[in-house]
C-alpha cells in the first residue's frame, strides 16, 4: 500500500508538472525551442558522419590487395598462387585476372583499341585481387599481408593504396571529435538554460515554497514538482529536436539522391533510427533533469520560512 501511495504521489506530481507548464504556453514553447536546437545541432553532424562513413563504401574493399604477376609466370603457377593464398587465414578471396581478360577491359575503357592494336604481344601481366578478412582489413594487417605475398616467388609487385584509406579515416575522426565536443558544449548549454528556467520558476513561486515548509515539507518534497517540470522540458525539448532533424535530413534525401545516381551509387541518406531515437530522447530528458536538479537543489534550499 505504501508503495502504492509513492508511485501515486509521484505521478500526481507528473501530471501537476505538465499542466503547469501547459498554462505557460509561450515560455513553456520557448524553452523547449531553446532546448531542441542546441540537441538538433549535433544530432544532425552525427547523422551527417554516419552517412559519410556509410558512403565511404565497404573498408573490406579499400582494402584489397592487387598482386601482379611475373611474365615469366605460368597459368598453372598462377592458378597455385591463388589456391594458396586463399589457404590464408588472413585472406577472404582471392580472384583471377589473366593478362588477356586485362587488356580487354583496358581496351574497353581506356579509349586507346587502336594504339593497342599496335603492340605486338600483351604487356599486361596476371593479376590476384586479394580481399582480406574483415578482421585482417586494417592498415597495419594489410600491410603484414603485403610483405608476406611480396615474398612469394614469381610475385613481382603488390599494390596497396591505402593513402586515401588513411586520410579519409583521419578526417572522420577529427569530425567526429568536434561532434562529440559540440555535444559536449551545447549540452551543457542545455542544463544551464533548464537549470535558469526552473530558477526563475522558484523564485515565482517563493511564497508558496515557504507555506510548504511551514508545514513540514521537506526540501526534497518541495523539489520534486521542479524536477518533473524539467523533465518535461527534456521531453519536449528532444521530440522537436528529432522532428527537426528528420525534417532537415528529408529537405537532403532527394539531392542525395540525385548525386548518388550520378556516380552509379543506390546509396540513400540515413536518418537516426527508432534505438537511436529513443537515445537521444534520453539524453534530453537526463539533461533538462540535471539543470531542475542544480537549479532547484540550491534555491529551494536557501529558501527559509519567515
Amino acid at each position: 500500500m505504501n508503495v502504492q501511495a509513492y508511485f501515486a504521489r509521484h505521478a500526481q506530481t507528473l501530471v501537476g508538472s505538465l499542466g503547469r507548464i501547459v498554462h505557460q504556453p509561450f515560455a513553456t514553447l520557448l524553452t523547449m525551442g531553446v532546448v531542441a536546437v542546441a540537441l538538433a545541432l549535433p544530432l544532425f553532424l552525427e547523422v551527417a558522419l554516419q552517412n559519410v562513413r556509410t558512403a565511404s563504401g565497404n573498408w573490406n574493399e579499400a582494402f584489397d590487395l592487387s598482386v601482379y604477376m611475373d611474365k615469366k609466370a605460368s597459368a598453372a603457377r598462377v592458378a597455385a598462387l591463388a589456391k594458396q593464398l586463399r589457404l590464408r587465414e588472413d585472406v577472404a578471396a582471392v580472384r583471377v585476372i589473366t593478362a588477356d581478360e586485362a587488356l580487354k577491359e583496358f581496351r574497353e575503357n581506356s579509349g586507346f583499341g587502336k594504339a593497342l592494336d599496335a603492340l605486338s604481344d600483351n604487356p599486361l601481366p596476371d593479376t590476384l585481387i586479394v580481399t582480406p578478412t574483415l578482421s585482417a582489413s586494417t592498415l597495419g594487417g594489410t600491410d603484414a599481408l603485403k610483405l608476406a605475398i611480396t615474398a612469394l616467388a614469381d610475385v613481382q609487385t603488390v599494390q596497396l593504396d591505402t593513402e586515401w584509406v588513411k586520410r579519409l579515416r583521419a578526417m572522420l575522426d577529427i569530425l567526429r571529435r568536434v561532434v562529440l565536443l559540440t555535444a559536449g558544449l551545447l549540452g551543457l548549454g542545455v542544463v544551464l538554460i533548464v537549470g535558469n528556467t526552473i530558477r526563475l520558476d522558484i523564485l515565482s513561486r517563493r511564497a508558496e515554497i515557504e507555506v510548504m515548509k511551514l508545514v513540514g515539507a521537506t526540501d526534497g518534497f518541495a523539489r520534486r514538482p521542479f524536477l518533473y517540470s524539467g523533465v518535461w522540458y527534456g521531453v519536449g525539448g528532444g521530440v522537436l529536436a528529432l522532428i527537426l532533424v528528420s525534417i532537415a535530413a528529408a529537405v537532403l534525401a532527394r539531392p542525395v539522391d540525385q548525386l548518388a545516381g550520378l556516380y552509379g551509387s543506390d546509396f540513400h541518406l540515413e536518418g537516426l533510427g527508432f534505438a537511436n531515437a529513443c537515445g537521444v530522447l534520453l539524453a534530453a530528458i537526463g539533461l533538462a533533469w540535471l539543470g531542475s536538479w542544480l537549479a532547484a537543489t540550491r534555491h529551494i534550499r536557501a529558501i527559509e520560512p519567515t
